[in-house]
């Protein structure tokens, strides 16, 4: 307790310790504190509704013992005890803070008992006295001490609550790092230990299957910052605290790293679950567009899991702030292989990539998009005319163009397919020394 507290409580009790009505109201006290204690908890029920909401069989009796014990201290107060550290009210904050109970509706609590305490103080008090001077005084210093009383308990319970809190935080962010790392780098079926933890969070299960999902934000750099990327977390678990699957979410390697668990079937008479990839990236489309994210395919069991690190990462390098949520299963096979091939690709790349970029760039991507809108039209160059708003030998004039600067023949499959994988390696700003400075258009 603060210095001021104890001294603002020590000067309290001095103006009524050692009063002659003070062994009187002592013993009609401690003649009642059944009902005292009863009168509290019944006050603290009415005015605190979350004591009577919630469902921990354990709260309402140690409400009631707390009652008890706060009318054992002001007796022990009363009686010219020193005021000391009132470990009680410390163990009662412990408690409800691992009990998530809400700090608030406990401290609602002590304002409750403080008015039931200063009404049986005033009381008691009031029976001894004959004068009206002394009721006024006495009055006076009894709500004081009342006042005085509460603050010092709502001061102790409040920090010994915010600490352990704290320290729970620190223990269930240790406890979830090891589950992340053991379920990400794998583990060896032998190890007892390893499987015990996956066992206790639920992983374990046979009939599971695992989906893994990274974000960042889209500056890479705001994730060094740990409150930032702990809020984005926290926004991420408030956003995925509705749907029915396990989950363990995380800041790890400067990512929010989450992985999901879900019972495939109920049993061989029920359908099986659709998709959880699915089902998680439907959710995190909800995220703000400050942030990037990868998702995973399916993974039937925890083996599995870092083979979906992988894709999640694969997917999430490959997010974009016009695709922010980016699942592995949905990237076309071109890109993935222009991206596990970025280095190697780029040196192989043919001599005239830059002249044709930097003929795309002076056409305003036109080439570009031509190529690419004739494949979407299966190599029909009358459709795509049509989608490009073009005459029809206006699409003649640009492939005799990208001919003469590639030497390649458009309305070749072949051909095609190596100008559009040239394409697709500049778009994905794989290679920056031949990609054209504007946009390439897209059809």
């Amino acid at each position: 307790m603060a210095d001021y507290q104890n001294r603002a409580l020590n000067e309290a009790l001095k103006r009524i310790v050692g009063k002659p009505f003070l062994g009187k109201m002592i013993e009609q006290i401690a003649n009642n504190v059944a009902a005292v204690v009863e009168q509290w908890q019944q006050a603290v029920l009415s005015d605190v509704p979350q004591f009577s909401q919630s469902r921990n069989p354990d709260l309402l009796p140690e409400l009631a013992l707390h009652g008890r014990e706060h009318v054992d201290e002001i007796l022990r107060l009363l009686r010219g005890g020193r005021v000391g550290a009132f470990s009680f009210v410390q163990e009662h904050g412990r408690r409800r803070a691992e009990q998530h109970f809400p700090l608030e509706a406990t401290l609602h609590a002590y304002r409750s008992s403080h008015k039931v305490f200063s009404r049986w103080l005033r009381e008691t008090s009031l029976n001894t006295l004959s004068r009206a001077q002394d009721a006024q005084e006495t009055t006076s210093a009894i709500a004081d001490l009342a006042m005085e009383y509460a603050d010092a308990v709502s001061l102790i319970f409040a920090a010994t609550y915010s600490s352990h809190s704290l320290l729970l935080a620190d223990v269930a962010g240790d406890q979830r790092s090891e589950l992340l790392k053991i379920l990400l780098d794998g583990y060896d079926e032998a190890d007892a230990r390893a499987a015990r933890i996956l066992r206790d969070a639920g992983f374990l299960d046979r009939r599971q299957s695992f989906c893994v999902a990274l974000a960042r934000s889209v500056d890479p750099t705001e994730m060094l910052n740990a409150s930032r990327a702990r809020r984005m977390a926290d926004s991420i678990k408030e956003l995925v605290a509705g749907l029915t699957v396990r989950r363990v979410i995380d800041v790890h390697e400067n990512k929010v790293t989450m992985v999901f668990a879900a019972v495939r079937r109920e049993s061989g008479w029920t359908a099986p679950r659709s998709s959880l990839a699915q089902e998680i990236r439907a959710a995190l489309s909800l995220v703000g567009n400050a942030a990037l994210i990868g998702v995973s395919n399916d993974a039937p069991s925890t083996a599995h899991i870092p083979n979906a690190y992988s894709e999640a990462s694969t997917a999430l390098e490959l997010a974009s702030v016009s695709e922010r949520v980016g699942q592995f299963s949905e990237i076309p096979l071109r890109r993935l292989l222009l991206h596990f091939a970025a280095e190697d690709f780029h040196r192989v790349l043919p001599s005239w990539t830059k002249a044709f970029f930097d003929a795309n760039e002076h056409s305003r991507g036109a080439l570009v998009a031509t190529l690419r809108t004739y494949a979407s039209v299966d190599m029909n160059i009358l459709q795509a005319a049509q989608v490009l708003g073009v005459h029809p030998n206006t699409i003649y004039a640009r492939f005799q163009r990208v001919v003469d600067l590639s030497g390649l023949q458009p309305k070749s499959f072949n051909a095609l397919n190596d100008l559009l994988i040239v394409c697709d390696h500049a778009r994905l700003g794989l290679d920056e020394s031949s990609a054209p400075r504007g946009p390439i258009p897209l059809p």
